[in-house]
């Protein structure tokens, strides 16, 4: 049986490292891939490519990284087989779950944090229950955890937040000052300088140290590299620079995209050569093990794993495998480009959908951030600081707002620094066999980056920060639940032995099974799924051409939202109603995205046509006022049902039901009317106004007669009397929206 029980757990173990390479790579993708994708400066499919061959390379030279999962967090010796397996066993099963957990919400967290606290916190587990069965005391876990090089790994990461934060910002605010926003209009040897810089800190760093393991250069080459670094700098600067203006003042290539391009093969390839051991570090230790204690005849429970201590060479044929898989994950998964767009959105250098909300520490920083630099601001000359300002100067190009999804993030230059300063941060840090967190650095660069190249102006400071604590945030919460979860997985495998651990694992499955199919069905909903657009033209006809569809698309979603509000409270169905409450908060999120348009709206408009502002603000006011009403209607509702009061009498439920049938025919007509832009028919419409309201009033009365005579519920009379003033009101608004275009549409008709 115990030979059946750890075969089985390696079988499994190779299935959770395939599993691990493909949520690991969702997550980690983001690292390599937000520069490109967020400048444009290359196409998608360019970028895919040359991601692809990077992580092929790199993934040829992690063999090194490996020893972390070996030793790097315990000390093996202290532990016997059966206990080292149950500790890697529990460390892929939390890992797995955790990051499909953080992929799901399009969060980008650590590899390289979760795989390191997952490592501590089963082996502190096991470790506990040895220490208790021996009858010692806590003190002695020291004894069986490498603190020094845990320490050291822990503090490398922390520590590459702040670093990389700062040197991002630095670097960037550098660049720009030199450069400016309108770097292609410099002379080439500037970029050619710029090009130099950038290349031989890629080369020097990557090829070279990243991979040193790889035996791409001989000893000789990298003796020389070692003794004479500053030479081997300063001719690689010379050479590239050289280059650089060649290529760019002949051929007339741009050196800011070489270098993107450069940039994103490099670190794709760190990321790679650096995470790799996040992945299959785990399983490829325990496939050791199995192998050396199936030779050594001894028990599982008394063979220590000393053996775990020595250097193993990984297998060249199993590096290319997981480089395969990496590299087809990074082509098909959905989620990676989802986590790809957390990080490129907090880093765009204009305005636009913010998807984090402020919160009091976000208001705070940036309070104090202001007050910080107009205080510094104060202390340089107003001569250097006018100097200054001239090279943050962007040069204007309007582009319509409903656009600006197609315009690139942020520019070139930004891209390029991204990418040189991460990926000599991480290849540093690989070449000293340290696993900082790439994701950390990749994504405190681009951030510092932003921040330094003003992109976090007053308009979008508080969203950005908000959304920078939030990923810092999940980075704690990974650390906290990654050793919480694996030490409980451990317990619970080490009670249950093999029956625990075939139960753990298909609820893994499950769990990433569900978690696959329930974002493959918000992605469908979101492809299918209309929503408002803002407006374009510069005309009044135009606005009304355009805005007539969004019309119809508001009218036919408030149509459902009403009814779906009075469906659930007849039912009494809280999940109906809660279906209402999103329906309306996302219609409500759209309409104010077009007030937000407004600004942009206006600038676009041409001298002759500025009247059509008042058409099309005063469109929006009442589109806002129905959508007032419908939430008030829909959370009246629902807080009625979660409360658990009276079911509604039946017939306040026959009146509501009525009252529906009145909306749900009035809005049918009012879509056809907008769809078919025949506006001829509004003035049908409109005079059934005071017969709409003349029905409501007559319902309003019946309910205080009923209140007087026999009606026994406060709440269900004040709720009742609530949703039919409020459907009142969003008649108003729907038919003051239907004689604005009637005033305006018929005229122009």
């Amino acid at each position: 049986m115990g030979e059946n029980l750890y075969l089985f757990m390696i079988v499994a173990l190779a299935v959770l490292a395939i599993t691990d390479l493909v949520v690991g790579v969702s997550n980690d993708a983001v690292n390599f891939l937000n520069s490109a994708i967020g400048s444009k400066a290359i196409s998608f499919r360019t970028i895919m490519i040359v991601a692809s061959v990077g992580i092929a390379f790199g993934a040829m030279s992690s063999s090194g990284m490996m020893e972390v999962a070996r030793k790097g967090i315990f000390n093996p010796s202290e532990f016997v087989f059966a206990e080292i397996m149950i500790v890697f066993m529990a460390v892929m099963i939390t890992d797995i779950l955790l990051l499909d957990f953080f992929n799901t919400l399009g969060m980008p967290t650590s590899t390289t944090v979760s795989i390191v606290f997952e490592l501590l916190g089963a082996a502190v587990a096991i470790s506990v229950i040895k220490i208790f069965q021996n009858d010692n005391s806590l003190s002695a876990l020291g004894s069986y955890i490498n603190t020094e090089k845990a320490t050291e790994i822990i503090l490398g990461i922390l520590l590459s937040v702040v670093i990389a934060f700062s040197i991002g910002a630095l670097v960037q605010f550098i660049t720009r000052l030199l450069i400016s926003f309108k770097f292609d209009k410099k002379p080439k040897w500037v970029g050619a300088i710029f090009g130099g810089f950038a290349i031989t800190s890629i080369i020097y760093f990557i090829l070279v140290k990243g991979l040193k393991s790889a035996a791409i250069f001989s000893p000789e080459t990298l003796a020389f590299i070692g003794q004479n670094p500053e030479l081997f700098l300063a001719m690689n600067f010379v050479v590239w620079t050289v280059l650089s203006l060649i290529v760019s003042s002949l051929f007339n290539w741009n050196i800011y995209v070489i270098v993107i391009v450069l940039g994103t093969f490099a670190l794709a390839m760190a990321f790679a050569g650096n995470d790799l051991v996040n992945f299959i570090g785990v399983p490829l230790a325990a496939l050791a093990s199995y192998k050396s204690w199936s030779e050594s005849g001894i028990p599982a429970s008394e063979y220590t794993m000393e053996g775990l201590a020595t250097a193993v060479q990984t297998p060249t044929y199993l590096l290319l495998f997981s480089g395969i898989v990496m590299v087809v994950t990074l082509w098909f998964s959905s989620k990676a480009r989802n986590v790809v767009k957390t990080s490129v959105d907090l880093s765009r250098q204009d305005e636009g959908d913010e998807r984090f909300q402020p919160n009091f520490l976000s208001r705070q920083i940036v309070k104090f951030t202001i007050k910080a630099s107009e205080n510094v601001v104060s202390l340089i000359p107003a001569s250097v600081l006018k100097k200054m300002d001239t090279q943050f100067e962007k040069p204007y190009v309007y582009v319509p707002k409903s656009r600006i999804q197609d315009l690139p993030a942020f520019d070139y230059v930004r891209a390029a620094v991204n990418l040189m300063v991460a990926s000599v941060l991480i290849s540093m840090a690989t070449s000293m066999k340290l696993p900082l967190s790439t994701t950390y650095v990749t994504f405190m660069v681009a951030m510092g980056s932003s921040l330094a190249d003003r992109a976090w102006g007053p308009e979008s400071a508080v969203y950005r920060v908000a959304g920078v604590l939030n990923v810092i945030g999940g980075w704690f919460f990974t650390a906290i639940s990654a050793f919480t979860a694996a030490a409980l997985i451990a317990y619970i495998i080490h009670l249950g032995g093999i029956w625990a651990t075939g139960a753990l694992l298909i609820i893994a499955f499950l769990l990433i099974g569900k978690n696959y199919l329930s974002h493959s069905k918000k992605m469908k909903e979101t492809k299918l799924e209309e929503k408002l657009e803002k407006a374009e033209s510069n005309s009044i006809i135009g606005v009304i051409e355009e805005s007539s569809t969004n019309i119809a698309l508001a009218i036919n979603r408030a149509n459902k939202i009403y009814t779906q509000s009075i469906d659930g409270l007849a039912k009494h169905d809280i999940d109906t109603l809660k279906k209402s409450k999103k329906g309306i908060a996302k219609l409500d999120k759209e309409v104010e995205g077009l007030r937000d348009n407004i600004f942009y709206f206006i600038k676009n408009l041409d001298e002759s046509s500025v009247g059509t502002s008042n058409f099309y603000i005063t469109v929006l006011s009442y589109l806002q006022d129905m959508t007032q009403s419908l939430e008030y209607i829909a959370k009246a509702g629902y807080k009625h049902v979660h409360n658990n009061h009276k079911k509604l009498r039946f017939n306040q439920i026959k009146d509501l039901k009525e009252t529906d049938g009145y909306i749900e025919d009035l809005f049918s007509e009012i879509k056809k009317i907008f769809e078919t832009k025949d506006f001829l028919k509004l003035t049908e419409l409109i005079v059934t106004k005071q017969e709409l309201f003349q029905k409501l009033d007559l319902k309003i009365q019946k309910q205080v007669e009923r209140t007087r005579a026999d009606e026994s519920s406060p709440k269900n009379t004040a709720l009742y009397f609530s949703l039919l003033l409020e459907t009142k009101d969003l008649l108003v608004a729907t038919m003051n929206l239907l004689e604005t275009y009637d005033q305006h549409a018929n005229v122009k008709v």
